[in-house]
């Protein structure tokens, strides 16, 4: 009995096995399907900019066509090798036969078509204190290239180039970036043409006091994209392929990338290049007061209570914040619709306006909320536009003063005349090359922004005096001279 159940045993476990090994046999030579599992968030690998991945080549190639190469060049100057014209070297053997010339210095840069008839912007210091200014577009055609106006204190320059139909890029709204979102930055870094990075947004609103000019607007947008020399000028773009800043600096120890970089947005863009446009001259709105970020060991040296916002430190007399009643120890909160937390953001918000404009400031004093609408005005003090730069209505090149200049005339402001016009009005009123411009209308002259403000008061001014502008300065050979300019001729 025992023999038969393992018999029996034996032949059932004989049938079990050949049975799932003809199974097997047959599911494994059977064609093999796919089985999809459907996720909630499936990830998607895809070159759709539409879809949740990250695609930079719709953004790069609207962008590359619409970055253009930028060269200035710097005329060669006279140089007597660090030596004065000695009047006994020329007694004893005789006048010098040629004087040592150093040779033309090209600067490199790029910029950004804004319009289909060739505006292009770029940074100021692109193209600053050039001779002459080419444009090579991303087809390699070439064109010399007019400067319609710069602005020192947003570090922008406007250029035209003589052409149709060339390519733009749509401007996007810089205030939508947000902290991490992907942008590119296109231009021509080390000659390198049309070269594309990508990076993150990693702040805003950021000031790095890079800016010279007592009018410095600072608020940069930063991020790690790289972006080298070359790099300045060209166009920090969303993925979408919109315009939202321009690549203006980094942050380096060793003068190549090293981690940040910084574009102006092109909130403040848009408004400089209007003004330059329409006007030739940025039209420059200003408060009126001395402002300072508040960290914690201020707020507790002031007593505030809080730890952002812009404190009012002084309040200038008859500006457009003393009118408005604004006072010294407020801290501004709000300013046309916009939560400011820094100096970086206020001067943001009041550079996108112009003098004339009303702006809503909202402060707290001591402790309290209040609202103020106030009526902007310009450097003079006034509502008024100015028209016409100095430069263009004088008929003059003006540079800020260098240490030794500053030095060797013992004053700390002042405008240096580089260059006088043929045919205009300082060379019809006999200013001379190298002229040192100290006073205009008794007023000092600081900057360039504050002669073009003079020149627009002077201009409205109704009397006998009537648009005249009286200049007061330093000739060549150290004296003190004064010129009247007809500004109506």
């Amino acid at each position: 009995m025992k023999h038969l159940n393992f018999s029996l045993t034996a032949v059932v476990v004989a049938l079990i096995s050949a049975g799932v090994s003809i199974f097997c046999y047959t599911k494994l030579n059977q064609p093999q399907k796919t089985i999809w599992v459907e996720q909630k968030n499936p990830i998607q690998f895809t070159s759709d900019r539409n879809s949740g991945m990250t695609d930079f080549t719709y953004a790069a190639e609207v962008s590359v066509n619409a970055v253009v190469h930028i060269m200035s060049k710097f005329e060669a100057k006279q140089s007597n090798m660090g030596m004065e014209q000695d009047p006994f070297f020329e007694f004893f053997f005789g006048q010098r036969s040629q004087t040592p010339k150093r040779p033309a210095q090209i600067g490199s840069g790029s910029g950004v078509i804004l319009s289909s008839d060739g505006y292009i912007v770029t940074n100021n210091h692109v193209v600053d204190g050039s001779d002459n200014i080419s444009v090579i577009l991303n087809d390699k055609r070439t064109y010399e290239a007019q400067l319609i106006g710069t602005d020192p204190t947003t570090d922008l320059a406007l250029l035209k180039i003589d052409a149709k139909d060339l390519p733009t890029l749509p401007i996007g709204n810089s205030d939508n970036l947000k902290i991490g979102e992907w942008v590119l930055a296109v231009g021509n870094p080390f000659n390198l043409t049309s070269t594309v990075t990508a990076g993150i947004v990693s702040a805003k609103a950021r000031s790095i006091n890079i800016l010279n000019s007592d009018m410095r607007i600072e608020s940069f947008i930063q991020t790690d994209a790289a972006v080298n020399p070359g790099n300045s000028g060209g166009a920090l773009v969303n993925t979408n392929g919109e315009l939202v800043g321009i690549n203006t600096a980094i942050a380096s120890q060793t003068g190549s990338y090293s981690g940040y970089s910084f574009a102006i947005p092109v909130s403040i863009m848009s408004k400089v290049v209007a003004d330059l446009k329409q006007y030739g001259v940025v039209q420059r709105a200003l408060l009126g007061i001395s402002i300072s970020d508040i960290n914690a060991e201020f707020a507790k040296e002031k007593n505030l209570d809080v730890l952002e916002g812009v404190y009012v430190a002084a309040v200038n007399p008859n500006s457009a914040a003393y009118d408005a009643g604004i006072e010294e120890g407020d801290v501004i909160i709000e300013a046309n619709g916009q939560k400011v937390k820094s100096v970086s953001e206020l001067q943001e918000q009041i550079g996108r306006l112009r003098p004339g404009d009303k702006v809503g400031i909202t402060l707290l004093r001591n402790g309290k909320e209040k609202r103020f609408d106030v009526t902007l005005k310009n450097k003079m003090g006034s509502t008024s536009m100015i028209k016409g730069g100095a430069a263009e209505l004088l008929g003059g090149k003006f540079t800020a003063l260098n240490d030794r200049q500053r030095m060797t005339y013992g004053v700390n402001y002042g405008l240096y005349v580089e260059k006088v016009t043929k045919g205009g009005k300082l060379s019809k009123a006999g200013v001379p090359n190298g002229y040192i411009l100290v006073k205009a209308n008794s007023k000092f002259v600081k900057d360039v922004e504050t002669l073009d403000a003079i020149i627009g008061e002077a201009k409205q001014t109704k009397g006998e005096l009537n648009e005249h502008l009286f200049l007061s300065g330093y000739n060549p050979d150290g004296k003190i001279v004064y010129y009247a300019i007809d500004l109506k001729e």
